[in-house]
């Protein structure tokens, strides 16, 4: 008998009476054991004839992992039209064993069948993307439930876990968005001052600077590198959470993951960006005024006329965005979290969603303030 052969048949040792197959199992059922008889346990199945008995009369010991391999027996059995038969199981793992939910199961993926058309492909696509435009909008819902109570009990935030929060977000920000900010200024700066001079008005990139900065790349700056600082930051936090089963814990104890999780999280985010958002468009304009004071302006000259391209309501069409941003950021990065599957890449792949859907919105958010403002001469 060979090595692993001999290490499987201390677990599982199977043996044909009539048409029917007995499973023995004895000793512990951990990960490692069952590892050994998974596919032994399931081949023996897949060859039974008139059904297939389990018995663990000599089972001491029964982990996640033999629940799991009991579960897997027992599907596959139904599968075939047939019903799987568990005998002399010990009476503390069988209470265990019998409350499992068969309907909450995850179903195993079915494999796309080759011989599907492009319509049949197109309304299984369409029936996803269905699902989860459901759960966004039950999510977009709860968080808009939590903030309105939250508005009318502020007592109920728990102020120094934002505030910690805040500080991550924030805080802990400010160098990358107002570095990436300057050298936003100075580059727009640099690319318009060349074609300007050529027709003797190379002083209105003073205008061009200031406006780009504090009415759109400000604020659209700033939500960017929040949706790949902090947005991800909050799927990956919460993904983590789902994975190790606290988001499910919160659950038992009557507590919802959104209004825990996530409505403190937009709160900060709505609360940080504006700020953030105020130092992009200094930072910006600085870059700007330090490339024309490299071309020979006096810093008198630029201040005057940076004084005349912008006005109050240019700063303000910035912040108003900026609120709408930070929102959209955090929840979707909250979103993604709690959407988190199982599995050893899930966190990740929370983590790419919650950025590039972040990206998305920022962008969309802006169009769609562009055409409000324009529609409004704002």
């Amino acid at each position: 008998m060979s090595e692993k052969n001999s290490a499987t048949s201390k677990v599982l040792h199977v043996r044909d009476e009539g048409s029917r197959t007995i499973l023995n199992l004895q000793g512990r059922l951990d990960d490692a054991s069952v590892a050994k008889c998974w596919e032994e346990a399931l081949e023996a199945e897949k060859r039974s004839q008139g059904g297939v008995t389990v018995n663990c009369s000599g089972v001491d010991y029964c982990g996640g992992a033999g629940f799991a391999l009991l579960m897997a027996i027992e599907e596959a059995a139904k599968q075939r039209g047939g019903a799987m038969q568990l005998e002399e199981l010990a009476p503390k793992f069988r209470a265990f064993y019998d409350k499992i939910d068969r309907n909450k199961l995850e179903k195993p993926s079915i494999p796309e069948r080759e011989h599907d058309n492009w319509i049949t492909n197109l309304g299984h696509a369409t029936a996803i993307r269905a699902a989860g435009w459901k759960d966004e909008t039950e999510f977009v819902g709860e968080l808009s439930e939590g903030l309105v109570a939250l508005g009318k009990n502020p007592r109920k935030l728990r102020f120094r876990e934002w505030w910690t929060i805040v500080e991550k977000a924030g805080t802990n920000a400010l160098g990358i968005v107002v570095l990436i900010s300057f050298l936003t200024g100075m580059i727009i700066a640099f690319q318009a001052s060349i074609p300007m001079a050529q027709f003797g008005v190379d002083i209105f990139v003073v205008n061009l600077v200031a406006l780009a900065m504090v009415r759109e790349l400000g604020p659209i700056m700033t939500a960017i590198m929040l949706a790949g600082r902090s947005g991800s930051a909050f799927a990956a936090e919460i993904g983590t959470m789902k994975v190790n089963e606290e988001v499910a814990a919160l659950k038992t104890m009557g507590l919802s993951p959104v209004r825990f999780l996530a409505v403190p999280r937009v709160l900060a985010g709505i609360a940080v960006t504006p700020v953030l958002t105020v130092y992009s468009m200094v930072a910006g304009v600085a870059g700007g005024l330090v490339v024309m004071m490299l071309r020979g302006y006096p810093l008198v000259a630029l201040t005057n006329q940076l004084a005349g391209a912008i006005a109050p309501h240019d700063i303000f069409a910035g912040l108003i965005k900026s609120f709408f941003l930070g929102a959209a950021v955090a929840g979707v990065g909250c979103m993604r979290g709690l959407q988190t599957a199982s599995g050893a890449t899930a966190v990740g792949d929370s983590t790419t969603k919650a950025v590039v859907t972040g990206i998305l919105l920022v962008v969309l958010i802006d169009a769609l303030f562009a055409v409000i403002y324009y529609q409004l001469k704002f």
